[in-house]
């Protein structure tokens, strides 16, 4: 990476910030005026009055104004950048898709199969695995084209769908998402890609994230809605699955992390599975309701849950530098010490938790 390399970073990730952080506002007002408003009706929320959705809108276009100033569109062969318009296109598609879901929620198979026909897009615009390298002696393994365009679309829809379902606390999903995608860049800075498209999407991301997290973090004065959860998972898996995410080792690092989405989905179909439910349905089991269940507080869970995806993509960043051991052994220490402080730490209330942030709120008035 030259110099010129790490301007375009910087300036990636701090236009997207400022134009995310501007338009959030603008954003809010216009999700009332369509009604895109999310209103509480079960149990499964955590917020009790009426909150404006489309905020992803903001996150979606500080993230696309920042790519189309910094971005490669032209490579050095003076071809187009396929690569770069097959996200953008997909992505598009998934905001589309997700503007309509916050307006009026849409059928889950329906919003299934829009979802694979935009990651078919970059898919065979070649963002795509198509070879790893040989754990086992030096060269690739090549992967048959059934594997290379089936398990890549997978894993797009897979995790755009992970992202989604962590977004039920106030700044939850934005923050995950912020983690993951400057862990994303720190891999590729570490391992010296040269590709501008890459690193100013991670950046750009990551920007576009802290720029809506002011207005999203507890207590939020709107949420993204699918619009945005869908659109960081698609963003995110389209990443993870370019540049050095194709080595052996280097392509558990995705999985890392994203490994907070990732799990907590596995789980919520394992559990919907045993449960003879539909794995599309919803319910009040992911880790996020699990802590509030507990007595944590909304703030608590989220800062847990911000450490839990934090140690994750450090523990990826550790094994790339080092080895898997180690990063094993990093993951394993702090699984132990979370497991010791649940049991031994004797939480209070949520209601009285809760009860305390109020108090704390109204004497700020």
């Amino acid at each position: 990476m030259n110099q010129n390399s790490g301007v375009l970073i910087i300036f990636a990730f701090v236009v997207a910030l400022i134009i995310s952080f501007a338009a959030t506002p603008l954003v809010q007002k216009l999700s009332f005026k369509v009604g895109a408003v999310d209103i509480p009706k079960d149990n499964r929320r955590m917020h009790k009055e009426p909150k404006a959705l489309l905020g992803g809108l903001a996150i979606f276009y500080g993230f696309l104004v920042s790519v189309l100033c910094f971005g490669d569109f032209v490579q050095a062969n003076n071809t187009l950048n396929l690569n770069l318009l097959g996200i953008l296109m997909g992505s598009l598609i998934v905001v589309v898709l997700g503007i309509f879901d916050d307006i009026k929620p849409r059928p889950a198979i329906l919003k299934f199969f829009i979802q694979i026909v935009a990651a078919i897009i970059p898919v065979c615009l070649g963002v795509r695995v198509i070879a790893i390298s040989n754990p086992f002696g030096p060269g690739l393994l090549r992967l048959p084209d059934w594997l290379s365009y089936g398990g890549s679309i997978l894993w797009i829809v897979g995790v755009t769908n992970a992202v989604n379902l962590i977004d039920g606390l106030d700044g939850l999903a934005a923050g995950v998402s912020s983690i993951a995608a400057v862990a994303l860049l720190s891999v590729l800075l570490i391992e010296h890609v040269t590709s501008i498209t890459l690193l100013v999407m991670a950046a750009a991301l990551a920007g576009a994230c802290f720029g809506f997290l002011p207005y999203n973090f507890n207590p939020a004065k709107l949420f993204m809605g699918d619009t945005g959860a869908t659109f960081l998972g698609f963003s995110l898996a389209c990443i993870s699955i370019q540049g050095p995410f194709k080595t052996y080792v280097a392509f558990a690092v995705p999985f890392l992390v994203l490994g907070l989405p990732i799990f907590d989905t596995l789980f919520a179909i394992i559990r919907r599975l045993l449960k003879g439910q539909s794995i599309m349905a919803p319910d009040r089991g992911h880790l996020h309701h699990r802590l509030i269940d507990r007595g944590f507080s909304h703030k608590t869970t989220v800062i847990i849950l911000y450490s839990l995806s934090a140690i994750l993509a450090v523990s990826a960043i550790v094994m790339l530098l080092t080895d898997v051991t180690r990063a094993l052994f990093l993951i394993l220490s702090v699984v132990l010490f979370g497991l010791f402080a649940l049991t031994m730490i004797n939480r209070p209330s949520g209601e009285h938790e809760e009860q305390q942030e109020d108090n704390e709120a109204k004497d700020e008035h």
